[in-house]
């Protein structure tokens, strides 16, 4: 099997994507979509990610999307490949029956490995936060606002500075005794929900209340995190964080002990 970044794998209903159904995709939205990391035919999370994807396409369409599909659809484009960068997007055409499914498979992604990410805070929150939905203007804009004026991505916030989530990631920052996730309109990501389902009982508290950007400087540490796993944040703006070197040690290492599940 052949795929790159760039060229990725795609098939739809567990069929290779045809012209028509890609023009479809490409003038049609509405829909959503989440995005796992696969190793060794295993996905952490995967009852999330598939409770994610029912969950969304019940709120959105009206009917749910069984998860034992998705798994077999997810198979068969994996093949042989077991370790893979993959998607899975729901929409539903018109006078279609049920939910159609879309599966890209690219190169598996470098793990962020506690490589430091600076963040530009941007007045933007996504419509529907809860949703992993497809075709987000502003999410798109202002990351590529942040890249141009030499960060690696974009913070959201609210009215007041109150801040969210990154463009691509969730957010959370340590005060010196707990882990503090914003109390605001999010995606609670995959990462994020196995992460936090393993602090209790850790020794690491965690948290969830108003954070702004007056805030910042309150801050010991701030962490963000997807897919990719667990980074620390650099700077929020001219904010800079000393960073809790043993703190990341921790989390990354409760979130790497999560057990994948296999497809």
């Amino acid at each position: 099997m052949t795929f790159s970044p760039s060229h990725p794998l795609i098939e739809i209903d567990g069929r290779p994507a045809t012209d028509d159904g890609l023009r479809f995709r490409a003038l049609d939205h509405y829909g959503h979509f989440t995005a796992m990391q696969v190793r060794d035919g295993r996905v952490r999370g995967l009852a999330l990610h598939l409770a994610r994807l029912d969950s969304a396409t019940r709120e959105m369409f009206g009917a749910g999307l069984d998860g034992e599909r998705v798994r077999a659809l997810l198979r068969h484009a994996l093949g042989d490949v077991r370790d893979a960068s993959v998607r899975v997007h729901v929409q539903w055409p018109e006078a279609a029956e049920e939910a159609t499914v879309m599966v890209t498979v690219r190169p598996p992604a470098d793990p962020v490995g506690g490589s430091p990410v600076a963040l530009m805070s941007v007045p933007y929150l996504r419509t529907a936060p809860h949703l992993k939905h497809l075709g987000d203007f502003g999410q798109a804009h202002y990351g590529r606002l942040a890249v141009r004026a030499g960060f690696d991505s974009a913070l959201l916030t609210g009215d007041g500075g109150v801040v969210a989530e990154g463009a691509v990631a969730n957010i959370c920052f340590w005060d010196g005794t707990s882990l503090v996730w914003p109390d605001a309109p999010v995606l609670t990501g995959i990462t994020m929900a196995l992460l936090d389902s393993q602090l209790p009982g850790s020794g690491v508290p965690s948290v969830r209340r108003e954070v702004t950007l007056a805030q910042l400087l309150s801050f010991q540490a701030a962490f963000v995190t997807n897919s990719r796993g667990i980074a620390p944040v650099s700077r929020i703006d001219s904010t800079e964080f000393p960073g809790e070197p043993g703190l990341l040690k921790t989390v990354t290492d409760l979130y790497e002990g999560v057990e994948g599940d296999r497809l």
